[in-house]
């Protein structure tokens, strides 16, 4: 996997997202104390979503590699996010599972919703 994938990961969930009436206000949000792929919000709730893309031929998950320390980090991320904007809303932290075929296109997105918790 490279760059482009990792990329093409983020518009794809970023789409799927939208698809299914949630607001993008935010993409590739970076602090000094981590990043936020996406910040989505649907129904009074705001996502901060970790895009995780994998090719065919993966063995592990991509949600597999948002550890306990990539947890904190965008949980301190989205802490900055929030008070930056003031915001006032539930939060939660998802984790989008985007799996590419062999020819890179898209095979199959699995949205982890609830995914971890900021008390991390």
């Amino acid at each position: 996997m490279n760059e482009f994938s990792g990329a093409l990961g983020e518009v794809l969930a970023g789409r799927y997202l939208r698809d299914r009436g949630y607001e993008i206000a935010c993409a590739n949000y970076r602090t000094r104390l981590g990043e936020l792929d996406l910040v989505a919000e649907k129904d009074g709730v705001r996502c901060f979503v970790e895009v995780k893309t994998r090719s065919e031929g993966m063995i592990a998950p991509p949600s597999e590699s948002v550890g306990r320390e990539k947890q904190r980090r965008i949980a301190m991320a989205a802490a900055q996010y929030l008070r930056r904007e003031k915001a006032d809303l539930l939060s939660r932290f998802d984790v989008i599972e985007v799996y590419l075929d062999a020819d890179g296109g898209l095979k199959e997105i699995n949205h982890i919703q609830n995914a971890f918790d900021s008390t991390i």
